[in-house]
């Protein structure tokens, strides 16, 4: 887990994680990456579970590199499995036992390397939040991907958002390793999932939901259509907008021989919805507009696998 001023969210989540239904020979051991915090999280941590480890960072790493610090030291001691887990998510007490049978239920029939992601929902409407993806048939823009429901049986999928998701030690270990360095907030849980099928392991949703989590939302974003072009152009340039760099990285790794049509998409979509607003406001006497949340909005709104 990684964390950064998210206090309450942060115990919430690891008294969900001290209530898991497990049988005894299960242990848990919590490596947590404080980035910086200063509103009492490491305080608090301390206080109330006393046994996790907890990890000082800067301020600087964000959610891939604090992930990425975390499941680094958590690997150095080999253990059977590990579980990315966003500060954000609720568990559910039945989670845990859940994605270790479908793990082992999957391994049973043969699929010996294999990632199991919990899926989420929202804690109001029950709805699906995050979770495992596929792509969308647009083959023209390979890394459109749509949120794939869970079903009563294990669901096999392409890649994933990182909420909740339980990895094999061998598929860590043997096969993918940590999170690429190339992505210091979004994007780092996408490419491991993309990279696991590369290297032969598969990625399946476990059955029905793990816990909550709330969606992240547009508004003040850069994908907000009711902010000015050249605010939305400076948020877009921001670590948590989308980076230049760690999206070139992404889309010149999986994005096939047109990456660099993927590579513009983002910035050709800024402009396009921003001359659309222009039109529109002729019709809509409030002059403002809920914005959209595309696939983009996934990997690149700022609250998104905040820490």
């Amino acid at each position: 887990m990684t964390c950064h001023n998210r206090r309450e969210k942060t115990l919430a989540c690891l008294q969900g994680l001290s209530h898991q239904n497990l049988p005894p020979e299960v242990g848990i051991q919590v490596y947590l990456v404080d980035d910086g915090s200063t509103d009492g999280t490491a305080a608090a941590v301390k206080a109330d579970f006393p046994q996790v480890k907890l990890i000082p960072g800067d301020g600087n790493l964000y959610w891939s590199g604090g992930m990425r610090l975390a499941f680094g030291m958590a690997m150095k001691e080999g253990y059977d499995y590990y579980l990315w887990l966003n500060d954000d998510t609720n568990l559910f007490p039945h989670a845990l036992e859940n994605l270790l049978a479908t793990e082992v239920k999957l391994r049973n029939v043969g699929f010996s390397l294999c990632i199991v992601i919990g899926s989420v929902c929202d804690p109001e409407n029950g709805k699906l939040t995050y979770g495992g993806c596929k792509r969308r048939e647009w083959r023209l823009l390979p890394l459109h991907f749509s949120r794939v429901e869970p079903g009563t049986e294990p669901t096999r999928c392409e890649t994933f958002e990182g909420n909740c998701v339980l990895i094999p030690h061998d598929v860590a270990a043997k096969r993918v390793g940590n999170i690429d360095p190339a992505f210091m907030h979004q994007l780092g849980d996408t490419d491991y999932g993309l990279r696991a099928l590369r290297d032969g392991v598969t990625n399946w949703i476990a059955p029905g939901f793990v816990g909550t989590c709330s969606s992240n939302q547009v508004a003040d974003t850069w994908m907000d259509w009711n902010l000015p072009l050249r605010v939305r152009l400076k948020k877009m340039a921001y670590t948590k907008g989308v980076d230049p760099g760690p999206w070139k990285a992404f889309v010149r790794r999986h994005g096939g021989p047109l990456w660099p049509l993927e590579w513009l998409w983002p910035y050709i979509n800024l402009f396009l919805t921003h001359y659309l607003r222009r039109e529109l406001s002729a019709f809509n006497p409030n002059n403002r507009f809920p914005g959209r949340q595309d696939h983009l909005g996934r990997w690149f709104s700022p609250d998104a696998r905040d820490r």
